[in-house]
């Protein structure tokens, strides 16, 4: 089998995903896979990691999102390990990538990750970015039309308990989610830089959201 170079290797990874992705939802395509791993590259800048394991799993952390395979968290790892072994890379590399893919999503429920590595750390961070700020917000409202849910519905709370399966199965309103979930992010950054931007994007979160209530209202 013929080596690639490690930039060839990005290369041949990043139309992969390209292909794989052309048909995916909005907040979990080609883009946000772009934007992810454009993030990760920057937080690297400032971490001592090996920045081709960061690529790889920043490109294929969400090969085959569970939410989109009846929740089955086996495809993306599969799909990324058959991928991989077609580059002619090593197996200590491959199986580093493998654990960030099904260790890099929130799950919700306060689950304790079981797998740590500092390329981990950046590729999360990099993933977290892209659900806070504008796009984080946009993403979020994309992904609840996706799934015909209600705006907002001032009778039904955040619940902040949801244990993981309960978290996955939710079909509540999405204003929830930014309380499930996306305001919790900021102070779950892994990385110095990771958590500079985050705080940026969280405070335009909280102003949007001041600003969906009060439009809400009839106040504005």
């Amino acid at each position: 089998m013929a080596s690639f170079s490690s930039e060839e290797i990005i290369k041949n990874t990043i139309a992969f995903v390209k292909n794989e992705l052309q048909n995916a939802e909005g907040g979990h395509d080609w883009f946000h896979i772009e934007r992810v791993y454009k993030n990760a590259l920057l937080i690297s800048e400032s971490e001592k990691v090996d920045r081709t394991i960061v690529s790889l799993g920043a490109l294929l952390h969400d090969i085959a999102d569970s939410k989109f395979h009846n929740d089955d968290e086996t495809i993306g790892p599969k799909k990324a390990r058959q991928f991989l072994k077609t580059q002619n890379i090593s197996e200590e590399i491959i199986a580093h990538v493998i654990k960030i893919i099904e260790n890099v999503s929130y799950k919700g429920g306060n689950q304790t990750q079981k797998f740590h590595s500092k390329e981990l750390e950046v590729v999360q961070d990099a993933d977290r970015l892209d659900a806070l700020g504008a796009i984080g917000i946009a993403r979020t409202f994309n992904y609840g039309g996706f799934k015909n849910r209600k705006l907002y519905d001032p009778e039904i709370k955040p619940n902040l308990h949801m244990t993981p399966s309960e978290y996955k199965a939710s079909d509540a309103p999405t204003i929830n989610h930014f309380y499930e979930k996306l305001l919790l992010l900021k102070n779950r950054m892994n990385t110095e830089t990771g958590r500079k931007i985050a705080e940026e994007r969280h405070a335009f979160m909280e102003t949007f959201l001041k600003q969906f209530y009060a439009e809400w209202e009839g106040e504005k």
